[in-house]
């Protein structure tokens, strides 16, 4: 196939075992971020599209929530084989049309092959409960049973991972799935679902694949034939999903935008703190709910810390994500560009000092390039320390004491992620029970969790009440079934209530 066709083709949409036509007639380009390449064309499909995958997932429901937990598993267990030998291939998708570096991408990758082995422990973890003589002769069982059939809504900036989120979980749990991934991002999951049909073994209509933008977004949160909705973005379009999908009667767990603070103390190991701040603030260009975008430096810490951090800053090279010498790659779009720039430049006017500048990166000029930018002398009244910027842009505060560092903290109305960097179990003790924020990490720059922990913001940064993957996310995509049973041929006889509450 030429070079011309592969940028000029159009997408489908994968419904009921086999890829087709989107109904809608509206396309948007899939670009590269480093060099304005042409790589595809999506199709914005329409509410005939949601309804195709929604007809197709209720069909195929049935039958899948009665194949056994073991069967489930053991699709799971070879998918993940299919994933892993595939695991650089996919990857490169990621870096093509998100931007962030190739390892970074595989490290993405390997998360989400992470997502299909801890749902392949499903057998273990589905199972309910059950208690003997809950009265004389009779029993009560607690069962597991599938919610129906559930979708998600994907982000650009993990285009392989944060879908297997929920997709794994969700079909090893007996539901059907659809999905919806970013407009902006959806070549990969174009390859994994191609991997996904020539694995085989799924029935057709388990998994499915819609791809648009806001037409489908709304067609999922109101159509009476979904039953659970997943959702991962920005914090408005979340708590919109979780009010909109919520009132039309759907499970629903929304997760948001964050501000996360990295938290320094005086004894903190201060070069390997800081290859964790640069890791955390500037990976992925800094397009991560995750990302520390904030370091609060306390105390007697500011000055070290900003000696290491500035210059290994100013080293980091800029460019395309797929060369091997790049640090940071280039944002998702220009218009992602030119709106962190704007950022940068609200930040100095409001009274912050440039400690590093990467306004203007020596990369390529039709790429989508911010480079690492640190932001001194900010306060935590400024906006570039209370809202999100989601590009390469740190911000540093210095606080005085601990104390000050967890009210500046605790005053965001996110509640995502934060770190301590300290040698102090005292102060870890102290900053991990005060501080009102889902995931802790110590010594850690990415404090997300691994697959068998839930990925629990707090606040603003989270709209439901399960959270994504971990014992949460087998909470999520089931429900429970209660029975009390009791069988005269027994002998019982005796009432099951009594006045006295004698049973």
């Amino acid at each position: 196939m030429s070079q011309a066709a592969i940028q000029t083709r159009l997408l489908g949409n994968y419904i009921n075992g086999d890829w087709r036509p989107a109904a809608a007639g509206d396309q948007l380009d899939v670009t590269n971020p480093a060099t304005g390449e042409v790589l595809a064309r999506v199709p914005l499909s329409g509410v005939e599209d949601v309804d195709a995958a929604v007809a197709a997932a209720r069909a195929a429901f049935p039958a899948w929530r009665s194949r056994s937990t073991i069967a489930r598993a053991r699709w799971l267990f070879g998918f993940r084989q299919v994933l892993e030998a595939h695991q650089d291939e996919i990857a490169r998708a990621v870096t093509r049309e998100m931007g962030k570096t190739f390892p970074d991408a595989r490290a993405e990758v390997g998360r989400a092959i992470e997502m299909v082995e801890a749902a392949t422990a499903i057998p273990q973890t589905m199972q309910g409960r059950v208690l003997e003589n809950v009265a004389t002769a009779v029993d009560t069982e607690t069962f597991r049973q599938p919610v129906g059939v559930c979708a998600a809504i994907a982000p650009f900036n993990f285009p392989a991972m944060v879908p297997f989120w929920f997709l794994p979980f969700a079909i090893a749990c007996g539901n059907t799935f659809i999905l919806k991934p970013s407009e902006q991002v959806p070549l990969t999951q174009e390859l994994i679902f191609n991997l996904l049909h020539e694995h085989g073994g799924l029935p057709d209509g388990v998994v499915n694949l819609v791809n648009g933008s806001v037409d489908v977004v709304n067609g999922i949160l109101d159509h009476p034939g979904i039953d659970a909705v997943s959702f991962v973005g920005s914090a408005t379009v979340a708590r919109y999903v979780y009010e909109r999908a919520a009132a039309s009667g759907k499970r629903v767990q929304a997760l948001g935008g964050a501000k996360n603070f990295m938290v320094v103390m005086p004894d903190a190991v201060m070069p390997k703190t800081v290859g964790n701040i640069i890791g955390s603030a500037f990976g992925a260009a800094g397009q991560r709910c995750m990302a520390g975008s904030v370091v609060i430096a306390v105390g007697d810490a500011k000055a070290p810390l900003m000696e290491e951090l500035v210059p290994r800053t100013q080293e980091l090279a800029v460019g395309d994500g797929l060369d091997d010498a790049t640090d940071v790659g280039p944002v998702v779009s220009c218009a992602s560009r030119d709106r962190i720039l704007e950022w940068i430049e609200r930040g100095i006017g409001d009274g912050a000092t440039l400690a590093v500048d990467g306004r203007s990166p020596s990369a390529n000029s039709e790429g989508a390039f911010v480079g690492p930018t640190i932001l001194d002398a900010v306060t935590p009244d400024m906006d570039v320390a209370q809202e999100e910027i989601f590009g390469p842009v740190l911000s540093v505060i210095h606080a005085g004491s601990l104390d000050e560092a967890i009210e500046i903290v605790n005053a965001s109305r996110y509640g995502n992620g934060t770190s301590i960097f300290t040698e102090s179990g005292a102060a870890v003790r102290r900053y991990r029970h005060d501080v009102e924020v889902g995931m802790v990490g110590v010594n850690v720059g990415v404090a997300a969790p691994v697959a068998f922990f839930p990925f629990s913001g707090w606040k603003g940064s989270f709209f439901g009440d399960l959270h994504a993957h971990g014992p949460d996310a087998v909470e999520f995509y089931t429900r429970k079934k209660t029975v009390t049973s009791r069988f005269f041929s027994g002998g019982e006889t005796g009432r099951f209530f009594t006045e006295q509450g004698d049973r």
